[in-house]
């Protein structure tokens, strides 16, 4: 399994790099990955340069552009249960939580074909005797750098909101997950679009990754995945002042007053943390519950979480599969000594599913004597829940904004003072009220502090994937000192 380049497969290069893609349900190879070397990148990036520079995709009529999205949309549905069955085997997320992230792939590539064919630019006539009109244009060749833990719903992500302002793009997804990734670039093309606006390469990080930052053909960076990664992207970018995107982690507060609806809250709270496996940067991991319901609504989380049905991620009724590679199962599993460590009580999980093969884990939950705690602290990014009590409101959202992280946060509460409250003080990129994760396309999406830089939406995609260019012209010919004269 190789490159895409151009709209096709490379020559396949001597003494290169194979690495080994494993199913995580059964841990055996299903095939192997040859990783992109400078060189590869060099001729991915050439390419997405010269169709930034020379191919039609810049200049197209939008309304061309927006008909090959479109296009693109509808091959994405086409090929639903392909590309569900490729993230089910390749990055072990159940069934139906795939199923609903396809969709969401091709609304994507629908949506952001919407909002292109409505940009405009501004026009000034305030100063007499001036016109001055503003365009904007896409900003070049993006590098785009796609995580493992939802492939095919963030890398969309990324291409969707690159694009339809006519720029193009080298996409990395990750070494783990690179299957319905694959299948995907290649459905881009068999849709209609041009050699050369979506490449794709192959490898690790610290291989074919930094080649791409630091390759000179690169514009601009988007990036989901660490926090760490992300630093270490900026700072490589920062050397050519190449602009960055970055989506990183989080460690979101879920707090459940004694005014909510408990059971709504429960199911809600089972959701954002379990829900992808226990894998997503926007995960309910911490769950702060008022004192006065912190038994009741404990053991009843506890309850449900040790019926959690875990299992083949093909199999319609999983709700929990693998995690995605052994090394990350390992650093789940690590945390459940650290919570000890550090006095928290162990509720429920905490060890391998008696499951024969797979990188299986129990849903997790732990009770912590603080939020000072690691595991309240830390991400841990893998089905773990950790709940801390508080008695005040002051005290839930001090420990809300007691984190280096700041992507979301859930609030269950039927009184309106409180959720409002919430709403305005959390230091937080997206607050939820008394449901789980909605995503509102319309909405910018992104963190504070370490959880990232920038946003993803409308507004926020055409400020990062565009330049402006304001043209000033003089309505009447304006006087001018003649210097020499």
């Amino acid at each position: 399994m190789c490159s895409l380049i151009d709209g096709a497969a490379p020559p396949l290069r001597s003494g290169g790099i194979d690495l080994p893609i494993l199913n995580p349900t059964t841990e055996e190879v299903i095939t192997r990955l040859r990783e992109a070397d400078a060189a590869e990148v060099d001729a991915a990036v050439t390419s997405a340069r010269r169709a930034f520079d020379s191919g039609p995709w810049p200049h197209l009529d939008i309304n061309v552009r927006k008909d090959i999205l479109y296009a693109i949309r509808d091959r994405i549905r086409a090929h639903a249960a392909e590309l569900a069955w490729l993230e089910c085997t390749g990055a072990g997320l159940p069934l139906q939580r795939v199923l609903d992230q396809v969709q969401r792939a091709a609304r994507s590539f629908e949506f952001f074909a919407e909002v292109a064919s409505t940009l405009h630019g501004d026009t000034y006539t305030q100063t007499k005797g001036w016109l001055t009109y503003v365009t904007r244009e896409p900003k070049g060749v993006a590098a785009l750098i796609a995580p493992w833990n939802a492939p095919l719903a963030l890398a969309s992500m990324r291409i969707a909101t690159c694009i339809p302002w006519g720029n193009t793009c080298v996409l990395k997804p990750s070494e783990h997950t690179p299957l319905s990734v694959r299948r995907l670039v290649e459905i881009l093309h068999e849709a209609g679009l041009p050699p050369g606006v979506v490449n794709l390469v192959n490898g690790r990080g610290s291989v074919t990754g930094a080649a791409l930052v630091d390759h000179p053909g690169i514009d601009l960076v988007g990036f989901t995945g660490g926090t760490a990664t992300g630093r270490a992207i900026m700072t490589a970018a920062a050397r050519r002042l190449v602009p960055v995107a970055l989506e990183l982690g989080g460690k979101s507060a879920n707090i459940v007053c004694e005014s909510a609806d408990l059971e709504r809250a429960l199911d809600g709270s089972l959701v954002g943390i379990f829900a992808n496996n226990g894998q997503q940067c926007l995960a309910g991991s911490r769950i702060f519950v008022q004192r006065s319901i912190a038994r009741e609504f404990i053991e009843r989380f506890v309850a449900r979480t040790q019926r959690i049905r875990v299992g083949d991620p093909l199999e319609p009724v999983t709700e929990i599969g693998p995690l995605a590679f052994e090394g990350h199962m390992q650093r789940v599993l690590a945390y459940t000594k650290v919570a000890q460590e550090d006095g928290a009580r162990l509720l429920t999980g905490g060890r391998r599913a008696a499951i024969e093969r797979g990188w299986f884990v129990e849903p997790t939950a732990v009770l912590a004597p603080s939020n000072e705690a690691r595991v309240c602290q830390e991400e841990i990014f893998g089905p773990f829940a950790t709940f801390v009590e508080f008695d005040t409101l002051d005290q839930a959202i001090a420990m809300a904004n007691h984190s280096k992280f700041g992507l979301a946060s859930y609030v269950w509460s039927n009184d309106l003072d409180t959720a409002m409250r919430c709403s305005r003080e959390i230091r937080a990129g997206t607050v939820w009220v008394n449901t789980p994760m909605m995503r509102e396309l319309r909405a910018p999406f992104g963190g504070y502090k370490e959880s990232g830089i920038g946003r993803d939406g409308p507004a926020a995609s055409v400020e990062f994937f565009t330049e402006q260019k304001a043209t000033i012209i003089p309505l009447d010919p304006p006087p001018m000192h003649r210097f020499g004269a």
